[in-house]
């Protein structure tokens, strides 16, 4: 295995300093696995994902690598530099408001035209095609004429490597949060091989974030193909991880995590030797049974429940203070969901508007079969 670091420069400050993101790229010796691309930190205050790719490149020091591995840590200099006092407030930008992983392209080739072009090439012909198609789409964007914005140049940069793979991880946390993983409806068999207790299954249906740009491209390309008596599957493969809790960093968990990752790939075939998944109950909930708890009201919030432990309905999820109505029943309330669920993230400040969304939940969790 070759390991080389480079540099890529994905925006400037007002004052001309160039924002610089590391690239890792791990290279076997003969190139007969499926590629991969791996990111972290798109978010400024989500730093785990970096932990767990740095433990990711000492595992796999042990093996002998197939396919070759593009690592992106640190992916957003701006969001990581958007400090105020001892907390890191990088989830938009700043010019804009915009969420930072929401401004990826959706490559919305015009299938029925692009298919009818190239539906004389073979299998691995039209897919190269294709992704050749995806990248340059990026490309002709980022040299728009009339410009872009600071975090759509960002999301293209870092779309345009990630469209090269043929496995695409998005490393994030959540605020207060459990792990999960985000999942396409297509590969959830894929979910047993991480160590990750709840998985999220997504629909083909884009809302802006890496995974979605990276796997919506080719389910929409496999479901038009199908339609033309052509099984061409899914080529690529991409996963969201939140890896617990934002402004963290825990090596030991990250080896973990990394451990996991490692068990994916060497189901894929990235690496020669074979890594058995962890032995866990994993639990499944489709996106549109992950439900949104907002604030009835302002005040001061004890969250109850804990992440990623089932509650029952009728169980109080939070408390609510008022001290501006002590003295009478305003002064304490007690929420609770009228569904079971499980929480998976909360907020992470205890002083909320009224409106903040508190809770996300998954609600009708189903055993995902290993």
């Amino acid at each position: 295995m070759r390991m080389s670091k480079s540099s890529l420069q994905v925006g400037e400050l007002a004052a001309g300093q160039a924002l610089c993101i590391p690239i890792y790229r791990l290279q076997p010796e003969a190139n007969t696995g499926p590629s991969v691309y791996i990111q972290a930190n798109v978010h400024g205050a989500e730093v785990q994902g970096n932990a767990v790719i740095f433990q990711l490149m000492k595992l796999l020091e042990n093996y002998r690598l197939l396919g070759e591995i593009t690592l992106v840590p640190l992916a957003n200099p701006l969001g990581i530099n958007q400090k105020s006092g001892e907390f890191t407030l990088g989830r938009f930008d700043p010019i804009t408001g915009n969420n930072w992983n929401r401004e990826y392209l959706d490559s919305a080739i015009e299938l029925p035209h692009w298919y009818a072009e190239h539906a004389r090439l073979d299998d691995a012909g039209i897919i190269q095609a294709y992704r050749s198609a995806l990248v340059e789409s990026c490309q002709q964007r980022l040299s728009n004429d009339w410009g872009i914005t600071t975090g759509h140049r960002l999301a293209l940069n870092l779309q345009s490597m990630a469209h090269r793979a043929d496995i695409v991880l998005d490393l994030h946390t959540g605020p207060k949060s459990c792990k999960h993983l985000y999942c396409p409806e297509y590969e959830v068999s894929a979910a047993q091989y991480f160590s990750i207790p709840y998985t999220l299954v997504i629909p083909n249906s884009f809302g802006g974030a890496m995974d979605e740009a990276a796997f919506c491209p080719w389910w929409r390309l496999s479901e038009y193909a199908a339609s033309q008596g052509r099984d061409l599957g899914v080529a690529v493969s991409a996963f969201t991880l939140e890896l617990a809790s934002q402004e963290r960093i825990d090596l030991a968990d990250a080896e973990h995590d990394a451990l996991g990752i490692l068990t994916y790939l060497s189901h894929r075939g990235v690496i020669a030797e074979s890594v058995r998944p962890a032995a866990m109950a994993r639990y499944g909930c489709y996106l549109r049974n992950y439900k949104k708890f907002h604030a009835p009201k302002a005040g001061l919030v004890e969250y109850v429940a804990g992440v990623g432990e089932p509650l029952k309905a009728g169980e109080p999820l939070v408390n609510l203070l008022r001290l501006d109505h002590y003295g009478t029943e305003e002064a304490l309330t007690r929420i609770s969901l009228p569904v079971d669920c499980v929480p998976i993230l909360h907020f992470a400040s205890a002083s909320v508007h009224q409106g903040t969304e508190l809770y996300k939940v998954m609600t009708e969790v189903f055993p995902l079969d290993s």
